[in-house]
């Protein structure tokens, strides 16, 4: 089985290669980009399974390189910075990111968290050659108030106007969706939708609920899909 490829954009020369080693012992292929612009386009223009970026970069900044690959790519992506602000892990869980470390950070750490993005992408995508996996919930559609969720093609519309969300928007949408009227708390959420409690944050989970709901009711006057239980969590209303 070939190996899973892995890009990392760190302009810190030293961090980067700890990085690399650590990646390369568990097996993984790694390749070194320290500027921004050029870090982008060997993003675009290659295939890698998961990327490491770092906000703080030369030439173009982790946010903007995020915000390209997102465009076209779902791959997962693990933004890195030495900045501890609420908001900056905010904006980045906001275009897409699918974590954010804080340095500094054990290596060991970052092996685990690779590890576990790239099962559970594989886990929704089928994406584990031979590993007999297979999309979530193949040959299924959910259709609620006209918002319609395409589990094995994995695609939304509203209304017949196709939206356009991340993977990991798409998987709490169908979660919420698959499990009506009942009230889930962000712990709970960030449990049954990430699968890496024990790494992650609930602003993750507030991130992507106002992600999705920017996306699904707009209009106040249409139906409300997404509620927010204050003090419990949220309930998706059918």
């Amino acid at each position: 089985m070939s190996k899973r490829k892995v890009l990392i954009v760190e302009d810190d020369q030293a961090i980067a290669e700890l990085e690399r080693d650590y990646l390369e012992v568990h097996g993984y292929e790694v390749t070194l980009r320290s500027d921004g612009k050029e870090a982008l386009g060997e993003a675009l223009e290659k295939e890698y399974d998961l990327i490491i970026l770092d906000v703080m970069l030369p030439g173009m900044d982790g946010f903007d390189i995020l915000r390209r690959i997102r465009e076209t790519k779902y791959i997962p992506v693990l933004m890195v910075s030495a900045r501890k602000e609420d908001i900056d892990k905010i904006r980045g869980l906001g275009l897409g990111a699918d974590d954010y470390v804080t340095k500094p950070f054990s290596p060991s750490e970052l092996v685990a968290r690779v590890r576990a993005h790239l099962e559970r992408y594989d886990r929704l995508t089928g994406a584990a050659a031979g590993a007999g996996s297979s999309p979530v919930r193949k040959s299924r559609e959910l259709n609620i108030h006209g918002l319609v969720i395409q589990v094995d093609a994995r695609r939304v519309t509203l209304h017949g106007k196709e939206l356009s969300l991340t993977a990991k928007e798409f998987d709490l949408l169908l979660f919420l969706a698959e499990n009506p009227d009942r009230v889930y708390s962000k712990d709970a959420l960030l449990d049954k939708v990430w699968g890496i409690e024990h790494f992650g944050d609930s602003a993750t989970v507030t991130v992507h609920v106002g992600k999705i709901r920017d996306k699904i009711q707009k209009d106040p006057s249409k139906h409300q899909f997404i509620e927010t239980v204050w003090g419990a969590g949220y309930r998706f209303k059918i």
